[in-house]
């Protein structure tokens, strides 16, 4: 699997609707572990304790892996609420992402193709809003430079995705910088080519 997807930006984010008098309430945060996600679902069962049902679906490892995944149809017909929800997690582009849909029933049945769409649709409401951000191989690097390169040096940052973690200014300009490790060789390159070959590149094991 690869190093890099997207994971949830924030530890919660909500979408609801309503579905022919049923009110649907997605939950979606992000899990980092099985335990991480047990206790989210948890944590929206005692929010809504009165709710007809509550749901949910979780893959807490890499998107598109299904090691550490888990659904449960809360009560809901088999196979109509967690599995379908768990399909839409399995096939986004997001890992380590937790979903719970919380139903409050309006007395209309859906019947079970209609609480199948109406729960992966939850799930696909949610996460088309969700913000986001990538989750990558990360490398750290210590960069020492003269301070007439300082400019130049923070401008060729952004194209390396790399970000200052710490800096010092003493004899000349210290920068420790956090980048993802594909971009590790060509930011090097450019920094050696941009100072004459004079900057200090170490690095962290």
């Amino acid at each position: 699997m690869s190093q890099e997807y997207d994971i949830p930006a924030v530890s919660r984010h909500q979408a609801e609707d309503v579905i022919k008098r049923s009110h649907f309430i997605t939950t979606l945060s992000h899990v980092q572990s099985v335990e991480e996600a047990r206790a989210f679902i948890a944590e929206i069962k005692a929010e809504h304790p009165d709710a007809t049902h509550n749901c949910w679906a979780f893959n807490a490892g890499p998107a598109g892996d299904t090691a550490f995944v888990g659904c449960s149809d809360d009560g809901e017909p088999s196979g109509t609420a967690g599995r379908p929800m768990l399909n839409v997690l399995n096939h986004c582009s997001v890992g380590e992402i937790a979903a719970v849909v919380t139903r409050y029933y309006g007395g209309i049945k859906l019947g079970t193709g209609g609480l199948v769409r109406a729960y992966s649709g939850m799930v696909q409401l949610g996460l088309d809003t969700l913000p986001t951000k990538r989750r990558f191989e990360a490398a750290s690097v210590h960069i020492g430079i003269e301070y007439r390169h300082i400019t130049l040096f923070k401008r060729m940052l952004a194209r390396h995705e790399a970000e200052i973690q710490e800096e010092n200014f003493g004899t000349d300009a210290q920068f420790m910088l956090r980048l993802p490790k594909r971009n590790l060789e060509t930011l090097c390159a450019e920094l050696v080519e941009m100072t004459d070959g004079i900057a200090r590149i170490h690095v962290q094991k």
